[in-house]
């Protein structure tokens, strides 16, 4: 038997809860993703091959365990705890511990060795394990959103709490580092041994440390703000349990979804774009714009300005126009402002007009990249939803909680391998000298442009079931 239902929804503290987990995560990992090629290249002194590497391997395990995480969530027995609320502490105490260790290599590279394996090694390790424990607590959460928010409303909701943390998060994130390039006597030469890069060496232990427990303590306040208690009455009490090869195979049903796959290549491409632009944004200030002391202050100041202009301006075309037309104008946007980053190549003696052109171009691109994350979500949910009615499951509630995992597990696969294959290329790219090239560096950047007109491409193929966004009413077996 089956009757209506009134819609979960996130309000309140619940919202506030639950989305500043995601905020703990994006400390640790945007510091990592923005400042680990920095340090380990410039400071540490490892080849950029091998730190490229290491990045890829971190992404592909995530990849791998995205996959195993979500499939096992999604076919977990309901506890005491819940069904994937207990996934947020599995693997919370190995995250916490592998945030600080990867900032605290044992050995540093010799000065005329930078193909260094032990250091290579340590740092491999560390990022493995780091990725599956992490990958245990964010699989876990991604595939929470559609069981606790259920309307379309309430989950752009939950995306525009989500993007304002997300924007939080980065400008501490790159606050702290920053600041400390911008008291070095000498950016250019910050290797170990160098009177800049011991500094680099003291103080960078310390932010990684400090984020690492913010991060702790934000996880564990969503872990209590969450409630699964409705698992108890809308899931079977006998839930079949999966072997690992039986875990992949389950990836078939979202790899078949036509519409779902089209939303996934979106991802893919416009997380390799971002990608690229986390790994060079600091180079790029270096060695291309010629950042010196306070200037980097400049980058903060813009950054932050951006992200809040841009996300307002954002928010009032999802409300204005459909998420798939949203989405369309925030991915073109941010192609037109990459491919102007090519002007960065004429020679500029105004720092005033570089900064112009610099807010004009890369202000954009970092303003529509954390504008995706209003779309994302709430289209992602669109999507399983939609899935979930074709199973033709009277229970609606119990169906979107059977796929969601592996949907959302698959999306963050292919994310995973787009910031590899990024990894991999910048890696490839900045070998040698042309790590400090401002020619390669700008070419690099401007390049992003295209795989965001791919995104754009595969985004305006997806047709969306409007009455799936408008849903007002939940099937609900009892």
């Amino acid at each position: 038997m089956s009757k209506i239902s009134t819609p979960r929804e996130l309000h309140g503290k619940r919202l506030i809860g639950y989305n500043l987990g995601f905020f703990g995560i994006l400390l640790t990992d945007i510091l990592r993703g923005v400042f680990i090629f920095q340090f380990y290249v410039y400071t540490i002194n490892l080849n950029s091959i091998l730190v490229s590497i290491g990045m890829a391997i971190r992404l592909i395990v995530a990849a791998i365990f995205y996959i195993v995480f979500g499939v096992i969530t999604d076919n977990k027995k309901p506890g005491k705890l819940g069904k994937r609320r207990p996934f947020l502490l599995y693997g919370l105490p190995i995250y916490f511990l592998t945030n600080i260790l990867i900032w605290i290599p044992p050995w540093k590279c010799p000065e005329n060795i930078s193909m260094y394996w032990p250091t290579a090694i340590y740092m491999w390790l560390i990022l493995i394990i780091n990725a599956i424990s992490g990958t245990s607590i964010l699989s876990a959460y991604s595939a929470m959103l559609p069981e606790q928010s259920q309307t379309h409303q309430n989950r752009e909701k939950v995306a525009s709490v989500n993007v304002v943390f997300s924007i939080i998060a980065s400008l501490f994130a790159l606050m702290l580092p920053l600041f400390i390039q911008s008291i070095l006597d000498d950016p250019e030469n910050v290797k170990w041994w160098q009177p800049s890069g011991k500094v680099i060496l003291f103080y960078i232990p310390i932010v990684g440390s400090t984020f690492a427990i913010v991060g702790l303590f934000f996880i564990i306040l969503t872990f209590f703000s969450v409630d699964e208690s409705f698992h108890k009455i809308v899931h079977d009490a006998d839930t079949k349990k999966l072997s690992l090869w039986a875990a992949f195979q389950q990836m078939v049903v979202p790899a078949k979804d036509k519409k779902y796959r089209k939303f996934i290549l979106v991802g893919f491409f416009t997380m390799l774009s971002g990608q690229i632009l986390g790994i060079l944004v600091i180079p790029f200030l270096t060695y291309s714009l010629g950042f010196r002391g306070t200037d980097y202050f400049i980058y903060i100041i813009i950054s932050f300005s951006c992200k809040f202009g841009w996300y307002f301006v954002w928010k009032r075309v999802q409300k204005k126009y459909s998420i798939i037309k949203s989405y369309s104008m925030c991915i073109a946007t941010s192609a037109i402002a990459s491919i102007l980053e090519i002007f960065f190549l004429i020679q500029i003696y105004s720092f005033e007009l570089k900064i112009v052109l610099f807010i004009v171009t890369i202000g954009t691109v970092l303003g529509a990249m954390y504008g995706f994350a209003l779309f994302t979500g709430p289209l992602g949910s669109a999507l399983v939803y939609e899935a979930a009615i074709k199973k033709g499951d009277d229970n609606l509630d119990r169906a979107v909680s059977e796929i969601s995992g592996a949907y959302f597990g698959l999306s963050s696969f292919l994310m995973s391998t787009a910031g590899a294959i990024g990894s991999i290329m910048i890696g490839f790219i900045l070998m040698g000298s042309n790590n400090e090239n401002p020619l390669i560096i700008t070419i690099t950047l401007a390049s992003t442009s295209i795989f965001y007109l791919f995104a754009l491409f595969f985004l305006r193929q997806i047709d969306i079931d409007v009455k799936i966004t408008e849903n007002k009413e939940i099937r609900t077996e009892i």
